[in-house]
This record gives structure tokens, sequence and C-alpha cells, in this order.
């Protein structure tokens, strides 16, 4: 079978992880709609449950959900961060994930077949210093995705996360400059990953060619992956 015709919604769609994965989906027949707060095929703050639900009536049913939507947050300590910071990160890169898929996934379990794809992060399993908001909130993510795979592993809806390590995207763009070279000397291929190539693992996971596999973290992380 092929993803022909199957509908899907990527929600950080405007640019980074986001835009590559709707192109390469598109590539694969895929009809895509692209969430951004602007810039996308429809402008919606995944943090507003309300607007997700009046976005589900106008779009229809979707059969494969890719939740890119993120920010990276404050670079600083942990004992510098501010309850409002937390409060903030978690709102994006959390409930904006919990939100969709409260929207999205009754659908999918309804018809028997579904493909939910969550961008967490290497952060979220290994801790990024000086990352601390980014690094729980994408903890956060894993977890969750774990616990939702399992709820869902009979319906034909399966959910998995993705862990990249740091990738060439604008989100990167205000990432203080040391921490990156941290980040890329973590990398035993010494190089920064490509938004295609994380693309590639999405469109993977939002097809018939996953079928045994839910619950899961996939890294991609040019080695750096310890477990």
């Amino acid at each position: 079978m092929t993803t022909t015709a199957r509908t899907a919604l990527v929600t950080g769609g405007a640019s980074g992880l986001g835009a590559a994965s709707a192109n390469r989906l598109r590539a694969d027949g895929v009809r895509v709609t692209t969430l951004d707060l602007a810039g996308a095929d429809v402008s919606a703050d995944v943090t507003d449950e309300a607007a997700l639900r009046r976005l589900a009536d106008e779009i229809g049913h979707i059969e494969v959900l890719v939740n890119s939507a993120g920010i990276v947050g404050p670079n600083k300590p942990l004992l510098e961060t501010t309850a409002e910071e937390w409060r903030h990160v978690f709102e994006v890169n959390v409930l904006g994930t919990v939100n969709t898929m409260r929207v999205f996934v009754p659908g999918m379990r309804e018809r028997g077949w579904g493909r939910v794809v969550n961008l967490a992060s290497m952060a979220g399993k290994d801790g990024n210093p000086d990352l601390s908001i980014y690094s729980a909130s994408k903890a956060a993510v894993i977890g969750l995705t774990k616990s939702i795979g399992k709820e869902l592993a009979s319906t034909g809806v399966l959910v998995n996360a993705i862990a990249p390590a740091v990738i060439a995207t604008p989100m990167n763009a205000d990432t203080a400059p040391d921490v990156l070279a941290h980040l890329r000397s973590l990398i035993p291929m010494k190089r920064i990953g490509r938004p295609e190539e994380v693309a590639e693992l999405v469109a993977f996971l939002a097809s018939d060619r996953v079928s045994f596999s839910t619950g899961a973290v996939y890294d991609i992380s040019g080695g750096r992956a310890t477990y």
C-alpha cells in the first residue's frame, strides 16, 4: 500500500523540520496542510485548543499528524530560569502536542488507521546544559508518546517520536554559538543534521511501511545517541 491520497497536518510547517517534512510527504502523494503562526497553509496557535477544533471542522479528517511546532526557549542555567519561561515552553512543546492529538486522533481511531509523529529531541534523553526547560519539555514529549502509543496500540493508530540531534533549522538560529559548538562536539559524525534527513524518517513513520512500531523513539543523531 502507499500513502497516496492520504491527508496530513504538519504543525510548525512554515519552516525547519515541519516544512521539510511537509515537502517530503507531498512527494509521497500525501495531501498536506501546514499549520504555523504565520507563513503556512493555515494560521493557528497549537496552544489554543478551541482554534484547533475550529480548524478541524474546516479541513476535515486527517490520517497523518506531524507535531513539529516547538520553541527552544532561553539559553541559561536552570537556577536563572523563571516560572513564566517554563510555562511558555511547556505550553508550546508539550501542551501544543497534546492539544493536536486530542483534536485529531479521535477521528483516526474511529476510522481504524492513523499515524502520529511527534518531534522530540536528543535533549529530552541526554539533557543539554543551559537548556533545561527545552530538555525537560522534550522528555515530556517522549513520555507522552510512549503512553498514548500503548493506549492506541490495538486501534490502527501508531504514535512514534523522533529524537534528532541538533539540526540546521531556523529554530536553532538563536541558540548561543558556544551551545551549538558543544552540541556538535557530541556528534561522532562531527556535523549538524539536515532537515531533509529527518524528513525521510518522518515519511517512513507516517506510512504503511511502519506497522509493528508504536510508542517508540527513533534517534537521528549522527551517532550521538547512547541509549
